[in-house]
């Protein structure tokens, strides 16, 4: 079932993630997003990596996120990979 949001570019449906904030007409989380600007990438970037967003859903991400934070960080938290699970190789 989908959901809308306040946010125009922001919806839930229970077929995609189970329910996590995605970007309408993909199936990229919000948290996506936060993430990607949270490492220094700038919103007009963002979309340079992910060209199948505007800058305008990226802004509305980062919106969403500045309201619902406590929500996007648990999506967040559940889905970070534990460190002892990580290939050395990979870390920073």
């Amino acid at each position: 079932m989908v959901n809308k949001t306040e946010h125009c570019y922001i919806i839930t449906d229970s077929e995609i993630l189970n329910g996590e904030p995605i970007i309408k007409g993909t199936r990229t989380p919000v948290r996506a997003i936060v993430e990607t600007w949270r490492r220094g990438v700038s919103p007009e970037e963002i979309p340079q990596g992910m060209p199948h967003l505007t800058l305008a859903q990226v802004f509305d991400a980062l919106s969403y996120y500045s309201d619902h934070h406590t929500e996007i960080n648990y999506y967040i938290e559940l889905n970070r990979i534990p460190d002892e699970l990580i290939d050395p190789l990979f870390k920073e």
